[in-house]
């Protein structure tokens, strides 16, 4: 079955759903019902959430799965925070202590971790 318009194919105002219908029973019901969950994403946008769900958040992996960079990632998901009515806060950066990075450095130096990884653990996204 296909996802229901939130758009008016003439128009491009928002649709109203009036009419519910049991195809098991032939039962209708009519009245003003609200949409979907997520009326007003696009696919890729319903598809993205899906992938980043899937991936339980994390970030590194649903640049994995989908092949993009770390930045396209986050203007997806704020893209995604916009169109359902939010704000997406400001990016703070982590709090590293310094303690932290060096040991993040010397794992980098003595090649138990490479760039990437060391890159990723600086900017806080792995523990």
């Amino acid at each position: 079955m296909r996802p229901a318009p939130a758009r008016c194919p003439i128009c491009q105002s928002e649709l109203t759903v009036v009419r519910l219908h049991c195809s098991s029973c032939d039962t209708s019901i009519e009245g003003n019902f609200a949409s979907g969950q997520f009326p007003n994403l696009t696919p890729e946008q319903l598809e993205f959430i899906f992938t980043f769900v899937r991936c339980e958040g994390k970030i590194n992996r649903v640049e994995q799965e989908l092949g993009v960079s770390y930045p396209t990632i986050r203007n997806r998901l704020n893209e995604v925070i916009r169109t359902l009515g939010f704000e997406p806060g400001r990016e703070e950066p982590p709090v590293i202590t310094q303690e932290r990075r060096n040991n993040i450095l010397e794992d980098l130096s003595a090649g138990k971790i490479n760039a990437e990884e060391a890159t990723r653990l600086l900017r806080g996204e792995e523990e």
